[in-house]
């Protein structure tokens, strides 16, 4: 299933990459036929196709159900807790994935092989050759990327459970990776291994700056890192040149691996570089400030795609009219798929799912008035009353919710990802990434769907109910215009009595309100304000009386039924949040950090 080929080849990988797309469907039966052969005898299989030791795609599909992560739930935390892989997977896994997505409030966890992690080497490999193909000369200079590590936990039954990207880079896949000329970082393995994430930006960034004339591409994961990069350069740039000029490394920095990795670079003063750091960074505007500073650098790889999309107006303003390029689709279930025009205009990025990741079905789904749901009728319909498309089968134009079987252990998994199919490279689809299904806040990692924050603001808003105070409406939204974004809650408040005048809320009492707010959401959010500081506080905007019924008018005038209408819990529209935010009489901001630790408690038996 997984070719071999040297990363340093371009032809070679760009001849792979033709070969898979050619023989998609070839290939897809070739991986559920491994899949199905080799876990025959797992405990989740047997129960629903016992007795078969070889059943086919056929058997499978009407036999095992497509599921959601609780239903697999059971399974994965037996195996946390001590119970054997054969649960699900034949190959022994060797960690758990934690995903963004959360269950219960913690952290959703995906099964991991050592195979797996070779599965990712390749994927990320592939990535070069497309690359290199619209962008010369590459080989030639560096990548100043940011990647960081996240805290991890060790589960009862003494497998590790961490990010999928802390997972690969404490890996020997990429520790012990052979060199490749493409793809030589500015940031030392040190920096990147920190477990103290401030120390690690601080030393990465330091790095990208001694560097500056060999970065040819710039970039982090998502655009919400890469941009609170930005603002903590902005915050420490002179301290950082004061360590240019004097050739030293600051004496906060003091982990060991990372001091020593970065004084390799800082052998000598450099005065020269640190007057031209502060000539660039002391300007008051700093638009343009990333092809200032590094002037060679021809892109910037982060990915704008999904909720992402939001930062694509303040990169823009940072990057000078450099290139936003999102190479890759990927989640902790699996990676899937390669973007084949990594030059295209964020809004026009299409992934092509590669054949022999996973065993790919596609639950259709439908578009109307504006709103998706599945064909089968409702928004989430039974599991076992899908019917599933086969990879190549899917239409061009059509909407579809990505359901996986992995080599890992889940089978005929409900990703939670909708997408739309807007080509063809060979046999294989092109899709772009519409959204995650049910989620309406993100800023970083954080997904918050409707009923988390429902079940948040139900909370909260007991608070103000002894004071005769009821909240009417609620809407939100996520703001990204400083960094780090932060959560909106809109609130329509009236008095118990009939008055429409609130009088003068108790400052207090509404900054209470936000921090019950952010106490309920879930595990990966209060990590995120807490641990990573990548959220802001939480904000309430309180509304004058009227202010939803402006905002019902103005949706209804875009076409929304006026029978049908329902308040969005969560807004997008400039124009409706400028709506709401011209009738607001109040703002009010968390003013404690929400409590987070590892999920230890997951995993009591």
């Amino acid at each position: 299933m997984l070719p071999s080929f040297d990363p340093n080849d371009n032809e070679g990988g760009l001849k792979l990459l033709e070969d898979l797309t050619q023989n998609a469907r070839q290939i897809q039966e070739q991986v559920i036929e491994k899949i199905l052969t080799q876990n025959a005898n797992t405990e989740y299989l047997k129960s629903f196709i016992n007795g078969c030791h070889s059943p086919d795609v056929h058997l499978f599909k009407n036999t095992v159900p497509v599921v959601n992560y609780e239903d697999i739930k059971p399974y994965i935390e037996r195996i946390a807790n001590g119970e054997p892989s054969n649960i699900i997977s034949a190959q022994p896994i060797i960690e758990l994935l934690t995903s963004s997505g959360t269950s219960g409030g913690h952290p959703k966890m995906m099964p991991s092989t050592a195979e797996d992690l070779d599965r990712k080497t390749f994927f990320y490999n592939l990535l070069v050759p497309v690359m290199n193909k619209y962008v010369d000369g590459l080989e030639q200079g560096k990548g100043m990327y940011l990647l960081f590590i996240k805290p991890e936990i060790s589960t009862p039954s003494g497998l590790m459970a961490r990010p999928v990207l802390t997972s690969y880079y404490k890996s020997k896949n990429f520790r012990n990776r052979p060199f490749n000329r493409y793809n030589v970082y500015t940031s030392p393995d040190e920096t990147i291994l920190c477990a103290d994430s401030r120390q690690s930006m601080y030393c990465q960034l330091l790095c990208g700056l001694v560097q500056r004339e060999d970065v040819l591409r710039v970039g982090a994961v998502f655009a919400s890192a890469f941009l609170r990069a930005i603002k903590f350069l902005e915050d420490h740039w002179k301290e950082m040149s004061d360590n240019i000029r004097h050739g030293y490394v600051s004496d906060w920095i003091t982990d060991p691996n990372c001091r020593a990795s970065v004084s390799l670079l800082l052998t000598k003063p450099n005065a020269a570089l640190a007057d031209l750091i502060d000539a660039m960074c002391g300007e008051k505007l700093w638009e343009g400030i990333i092809k200032k500073i590094w002037p060679k650098t021809k892109y910037i790889e982060v990915i704008v795609t999904g909720s992402m999309a939001q930062y694509i107006p303040t990169l823009e303003f940072y990057s000078g009219g450099l290139p936003l390029v999102s190479t890759m689709y990927a989640s902790s279930e699996c990676y899937f798929g390669i973007n084949f025009n990594p030059l295209s205009k964020p809004s026009d990025v299409s992934y092509t799912l590669l054949p022999n990741m996973a065993f790919f079905e596609f639950l259709p789904v439908e578009k109307n008035n504006g709103e998706l749901s599945h064909c089968n009728g409702g928004s989430v319909p039974p599991a076992d009353e899908f019917e599933t498309v086969d990879l190549v089968d899917v239409k061009l134009g059509h909407y579809y919710e990505l359901v996986v079987t992995t080599f890992t252990g889940l089978y005929r998994y409900r990703v939670g990802d909708i997408l739309m199919v807007t080509g063809f490279h060979n046999s294989a689809p092109q899709f772009r990434f519409v959204h995650r299904r049910n989620v309406v806040l993100s800023i970083d990692t954080d997904k918050t769907n409707e009923d988390d924050l429902l079940n948040a603001i139900t909370k909260a808003k007991l608070l103000l109910e002894p004071l005769g105070v009821l909240l009417t409406e609620y809407t939100s939204y996520a703001d990204t215009g400083s960094i780090p974004g932060h959560y909106v809650l809109f609130w329509e408040l009236k008095n118990r009595g009939g008055c429409e005048s609130l009088g003068e809320l108790e400052s207090s009492l509404m900054e209470e309100c936000c921090s019950s707010v952010e106490k309920s959401l879930d595990s990966v959010y209060r990590r995120c304000r807490s641990k990573d500081k990548s959220i802001g506080p939480l904000e309430i905007r309180v509304v004058k009386h009227g202010a939803f019924d402006a905002l019902m008018d103005f949706c209804v005038s875009q076409g929304s039924s006026v029978n049908q209408y329902k308040t969005p819990r969560c807004i997008k529209s400039e124009e409706a949040i400028r709506i709401l935010d011209s009738r607001a009489v109040g703002r009010f901001f968390s003013r404690k950090t929400p409590f987070w630790e590892p999920f230890r408690a997951q995993y009591s038996q």
